[in-house]
């Protein structure tokens, strides 16, 4: 399997950029205060350009926002099955309340969450900074199917990397 050192940054940093890109959800995962993990979807605001940061609007008085204050450590997990192509991002979650972003970011239909729009005073923006992220990009089921085959007759798996790569992103 390729690890990072095989990648730059940039290029790790871009990877995952345009494997999530255009997956509108993401399931957030953290830790809850039993203890155990607790996953919901999220809609991810997508930037531009992925720089290592993801954003969610967010309510200040959810069990999210509570959970993250006690534990920043987060997943978030992507998934594309149509594409093959499925992202899990290690990372830690912080809170802002910045209202240029806020308002880069908004889209009409978010009032339905948030019933003052924008300028919501329960809104706020949950920013998950990148640590880490695993994904698993096979271009096609055949493609795939090809590489297990030519695994079980070499003996080599995972084609180098193609397909299955962790990758440190800070």
């Amino acid at each position: 399997m390729k690890h990072n050192s095989d990648l730059s940054q940039d290029e790790s940093i871009n990877k995952v950029g345009e494997l999530i890109k255009d997956i509108k959800f993401a399931m957030l995962s953290t830790h809850a205060h039993d203890g155990h993990i607790h996953s919901r979807p999220m809609t991810t605001q997508a930037e531009e350009d992925f720089d290592g940061t993801i954003w969610f609007f967010l309510s200040k008085d959810s069990e999210i926002k509570k959970q993250i204050d006690a534990n920043p450590h987060v997943n978030l997990a992507y998934a594309n099955p149509d594409d093959n192509s499925y992202v899990s991002v290690c990372g830690t979650g912080s809170f802002t309340n910045d209202e240029v972003m806020k308002r880069d970011l908004w889209k009409p239909a978010y009032k339905a969450w948030f019933s003052e729009g924008v300028d919501d005073p329960n809104l706020i923006l949950l920013k998950i900074d990148a640590i880490s992220a695993e994904y698993w990009d096979t271009p096609s089921t055949l493609a795939y199917g090809l590489n297990l085959v030519k695994s079980v007759i070499t003996g080599e798996k995972d084609n180098d990397g193609k397909f299955h790569q962790k990758i440190n992103l800070n």
